[in-house]
C-alpha cells in the first residue's frame, strides 16, 4: 500500500493545526485527519465520530504500528511543506 497524495488544509487554533486527506494507491481516499499539536509534539489522529456517552470513536485507522508510523510521518511531511509554503506566501 502506497500513499499517493495528501491535502492539508491548515487551521490556526490552540491544538488543531490542520486536516488531512489521504489517497492511497490513486483508489482510497480517508478525509478529516486531524494534525494535533500534543505535550510532547505534534501527531496525527484517525477521522472518528462522537458517541452518545460522549467519546470518540475512530471511524478508519490502520492495524498495526507499522502503518499508523507510516501515515503519521507522511502526514506530517506534507504538514511541514504545506506551512512553509504557507508561510512564504504571507512573506512576499
Amino acid at each position: 500500500m502506497e500513499i499517493t497524495e495528501i491535502r492539508i488544509t491548515l487551521r490556526d487554533e490552540d491544538k488543531l493545526k490542520g486536516f488531512a486527506n489521504v489517497t492511497f494507491d490513486n483508489a482510497f481516499v480517508v478525509r478529516g485527519l486531524k494534525i494535533i499539536s500534543g505535550n510532547s509534539g505534534y501527531f496525527v489522529s484517525m477521522p472518528s465520530r462522537k458517541r452518545p456517552d460522549g467519546t470518540h470513536q475512530d471511524i478508519c485507522h490502520p492495524i498495526n504500528n507499522e502503518t499508523r508510523q507510516m501515515i503519521e510521518e507522511k502526514v506530517l511531511e506534507a504538514y511541514d511543506r504545506e506551512l512553509k509554503a504557507s508561510t512564504a506566501k504571507e512573506t512576499t
